[in-house]
């Protein structure tokens, strides 16, 4: 019988979709870092459960063809270059087979030809902006980046992926703190001053700017600091204090201070200037970044007279991208400040067509079609959790000619296309495009178009002839917990379930556990949790 520790032969099958190697031994499914497709190797097991194991390579004996064998290995272990083993070329193959399979087996999509993956030219170097934590190893104040799956820091001076001037930058910082004596953050005993060193640069401007994220206000021997920065890097406008006295893994907290300079940086993307704040959402890499957009902007063949909605709108990048290409664009974003830099961008970049609403996506919906505005394309950009169901039957009502679907996640992009298809849509291009090389992140722009509903056929389900306590057995809590981790990597309790079932009209059984106590503290789903139950629930059949 297998054992922990043990070492056996075994050759590499697949890949995960965050790069893990994939090996079968004794009827379990082993996943091994920096191991590649056809590869044999000697695998020392780490740890077995009843369906699945975790090994790590112990020797190899026949390396892949596609290895970058010069690679360090700390990229690998701390998550900065996951799957920067693997040549570059595969690395593409990879990022359209992830927006493939997840078409085919969560939209049911088999068939469905992906374009190949938009690559650059030169895959590092890449990101204009660094969160890198600040803490105290073998007794030294250091930066870098922490290993995956632990809060243990590896120190780091080249980042490999990031703009070299970014890493001049932190490293110069990094020894200014060491300096002057300025504590590292201390997680376990709550101690300590700095936690982070945060950094924004303009890919064309070149401006800079520097966050230092302290656990108070005070800071001492600042005016040194900064005095010794400016002078070394012209190029810094923006020194931010960002106060994060809170004790859970968030990079920063809401204070922000302006220590030095202006409170933002400006950059361009196709044309367009953008103020950048120490918050705002700003794509990492421009050069791609310009290729995603200008995708979007192709597949939505734009008109004179189109009406475009802009939902998960942000600072107003991807809107007025395209806003002198159309009569009009409705911008939507939940973050006020978000807001009002994309109202301060129109204005700098001379655009009268554009209208911007602080609201929840699908509420902005649900507003502008009862002021009467009928878009013919809907551009959504949102985040890994990808849409709410809300938002989906919001914008489909609204009946857009075309819907352009930016995503960062293939998972949730093709659970929110099934939706769709299911409201009269249908699929028509997809397109991959690589924004973080050496990762095993992927953007990806779809464009659905609406059918002919002429040639299709309404069925009315009333709702009291569903039987939903009779639904009740058709998935276990075991069965739905299984299948959120399978497919989101998320531990839901029952608890979790429990809540969403009651939300949904579900009964629950009589003899699930409820707590005696009185005046108990629940705690509630999170709406990413809520998102993968209820789709579970949809995948049972259960709504």
């Amino acid at each position: 019988m297998l054992r922990k520790n043990d070492i056996v032969d075994v050759e590499i099958q697949d890949l995960t979709h965050e790069g893990l190697g994939i090996a079968k031994y004794d009827g379990l499914v082993f996943f091994v870092e920096n191991a590649l497709p056809g590869e044999k190797i000697q695998m020392r097991v780490l740890k077995i459960t009843k369906k699945i194991g975790f090994g790590k390579v112990e020797n190899f004996l026949e390396l892949s063809p596609n290895r970058n064998q010069g690679l360090n290995l700390a990229y690998l272990r701390t998550g900065i270059a996951d799957i920067g083993h693997l040549a570059y070329p595969q690395q593409l193959m990879f990022k359209a087979k992830q927006v493939s399979d997840a078409l085919y087996k969560i939209a049911k999509l088999p068939d469905f030809a992906v374009l190949p993956t938009l690559g650059m030219d030169q895959p590092y170097a890449y990101r204009n902006k660094a969160q890198v934590p600040v803490r105290r190893v073998n007794g030294q104040l250091e930066t870098g980046f922490f290993r995956k799956n632990s809060h243990e820091l590896m120190p780091i001076s080249d980042y490999l992926i990031q703009d070299p001037e970014i890493d001049r930058l932190i490293n110069f910082t990094r020894d200014l703190l060491r300096h002057y004596d300025l504590s590292p953050y201390n997680e376990i005993e709550k101690t300590g001053l700095i936690r982070n060193v945060v950094v924004r640069k303009g890919h064309y401007s070149g401006e800079m700017m520097l966050i230092l994220v302290t656990t108070r206000p005070k800071l001492f021997r600042i005016d040194q600091v900064i005095e010794k920065i400016i002078a070394a890097f012209p190029a810094v406008v923006s020194i931010i204090q960002n106060i994060n006295d809170q004790t859970g893994n968030a990079i920063m907290g809401k204070d922000y201070r302006t220590l030095y300079g202006k409170a933002t940086i400006t950059d361009s993307m196709l044309g367009n200037q953008y103020d950048i704040s120490a918050q705002s959402f700003y794509q990492v890499n421009t050069v791609m970044a310009e290729k995603l957009y200008q995708t979007a902007i192709n597949f939505s063949d734009l008109a004179p007279d189109d009406i475009v909605i802009d939902a998960y709108s942000g600072i107003g990048t991807i809107g007025q991208s395209l806003a002198k290409q159309v009569k009009h664009v409705y911008g939507v974003e939940v973050i006020a400040a978000a807001v009002e830099d994309a109202k301060k961008n129109a204005k700098r970049n001379g655009l009268t067509n554009v209208t911007y609403l602080a609201a929840a996506a699908e509420t902005a919906m649900t507003q502008w079609s009862q002021e009467g505005v009928k878009p013919n394309v809907l551009i959504v950009d949102p985040p890994r959790k990808g849409l709410t169901e809300s938002f989906i039957q919001a914008s489909a009502a609204m009946a857009p000619e075309k819907i352009t679907y930016i995503s960062c996640n293939p998972a949730t992009m093709a659970r929110d296309i099934k939706h769709y298809q299911e409201l009269g849509y249908q699929l028509t291009k997809v397109q991959p495009v690589d924004l973080f090389p050496q990762t095993h992140h992927v953007e990806t722009v779809a464009l659905l178009s609406k059918l002919n509903t002429d040639k299709h056929i309404d069925v009315e389900i009333k709702l009291d002839e569903l039987d939903l306590t009779s639904a009740e057995s058709k998935a276990t809590y075991a069965q739905i917990k299984e299948y959120v981790l399978e497919k989101f990597g998320l531990k839901v309790s029952t608890l979790y379930i429990a809540q969403i079932k009651k939300k949904c009209g579900i009964e629950l059984r009589e003899h699930y556990n409820k707590s005696k106590k009185q005046k108990q503290i629940i705690p509630q789903c999170t709406p990413e949790k809520e998102e993968a139950i209820m789709d579970a629930l949809r995948h049972f059949k259960m709504i």
